[in-house]
């Protein structure tokens, strides 16, 4: 079965929209196209010229990386970098580059997830939920097609909320027109003011599926032109977003607690602040840099708060509220070649995909 670079984005994409990515960031198919033909794909977590070389010996023509190789507008590309080189290499050896970043971290069953199973948390919510994620539909249909429009706009992702399904407001009112002599009005005739009893109806559904909302919207709608609103909405969705809280099975004290998570997540060290002698239940995690993080942790009362990269000041910020536990950036993330590979394999089981056997932290401990 033939598979083509748009078949494993479309399947990512799903997964992990293009929308939810920061704005500072660098996702999506990033060099080659989507036309080319699957050979095999290489899974890493940074993408490194020893990485690009193994690709090339497995014979991989898809890289699929979670670190941007391009963070900022390239202006010229003549090799005076690695990320220049790899540019260079890639399109030599027709090899496509996939990113996928902070639109993998803000998912409901992310990188956080696979943590919070590790460590037998119970997830509650996002920690920093995504704006500007949700928006509202309006339509207006002929009371005879409602029903038909409505379950249409459900199936194509709509009128979801929370643990519920299908849903949707609606009311009856009259709807008036008159075409003019180029028109071929559904009802009525052309040049002839017309009124019909029409049903209203109200859905919302994630940013990222409003092409896919519109196309349904069209294909099943009567009327020759559509009347429709489209609202963005300030509501958040609350399994978007970045950082998620959860509890322990059991709570455990600080000490404990640290030798667990170390254990557990195989860490090679852990930074943290003074110990606030309380116990330890309520978790909020940030995978990789989550700096920003720790007022919200504050803020939902959680005892204690998990990143990367967290600077000497930032351990002030704890004044004893909460435990504050920096790691290691890369031993944070590197599940997520796991995570890619486990989904990728479910989706594409007759396709090769490896993950990445290089150690890519460019972090020694002395």
């Amino acid at each position: 079965m033939e598979v083509f670079v748009r078949d494993i984005t479309k399947k990512l994409e799903n997964l992990a929209p293009i929308e939810y990515a920061d704005s500072y960031d660098n996702v999506g198919l990033i060099v080659g196209s989507l036309d080319q033909k699957i050979i095999n794909i290489l899974i890493t977590l940074d993408l490194t010229e020893d990485v690009f070389n193994e690709s090339i010996n497995k014979k991989c023509n898809l890289i699929i990386s979670f670190h941007p190789i391009i963070f900022k507008p390239i202006k010229n590309i003549i090799g005076k970098t690695f990320s220049e080189r790899i540019i260079i290499s890639a399109l030599k050896n027709n090899v496509s580059i996939y990113v996928i970043h902070t639109n993998l971290d803000s998912i409901w069953e992310g990188p956080s997830d696979y943590i919070f199973k590790l460590l037998k948390i119970k997830k509650e919510k996002v920690l920093i939920p995504k704006k500007e994620t949700i928006k509202k539909m309006i339509t207006y249909v002929p009371i005879s097609y409602a029903e038909k429009v409505r379950n249409s706009l459900f199936e194509a992702g709509a009128g979801n909320i929370s643990n519920y399904s299908h849903c949707s407001y609606n009311f009856d009112g009259f709807g008036s027109y008159m075409g003019n002599n180029k028109t071929k009005p559904f009802f009525g005739e052309k040049e002839i003011f017309y009124m019909k009893k029409e049903t209203c109806i109200g859905v919302i559904f994630p940013s990222h599926k409003l092409n896919v909302i519109k196309k349904a919207l069209f294909k099943n709608h009567p009327y020759e032109e559509v009347a429709y609103e489209i609202y963005n909405i300030e509501n958040v969705n609350p399994y978007v977003g970045i950082g998620f809280l959860g509890e322990l099975e059991k709570d455990m004290n600080e000490y404990d607690f640290l030798v667990f998570l170390k254990k557990k997540m195989n860490f090679s060290y852990i930074r943290h602040s003074h110990f606030t002698n309380k116990k330890i239940k309520k978790i909020a995690i940030i995978t990789g840099s989550g700096r920003f993080g720790i007022e919200y942790a504050i803020k939902e009362k959680a005892d204690v708060f998990i990143s990367s990269d967290l600077k000497y000041h930032d351990f002030f910020k704890s004044e004893k509220k909460i435990l504050i536990v920096d790691v290691s950036h890369y031993e944070s993330e590197k599940i997520n070649k796991n995570l890619l590979k486990s989904f990728l394999d479910k989706n594409f089981p007759f396709i090769s995909i490896y993950e990445s056997k290089i150690h890519t932290n460019p972090i020694e401990y002395f």
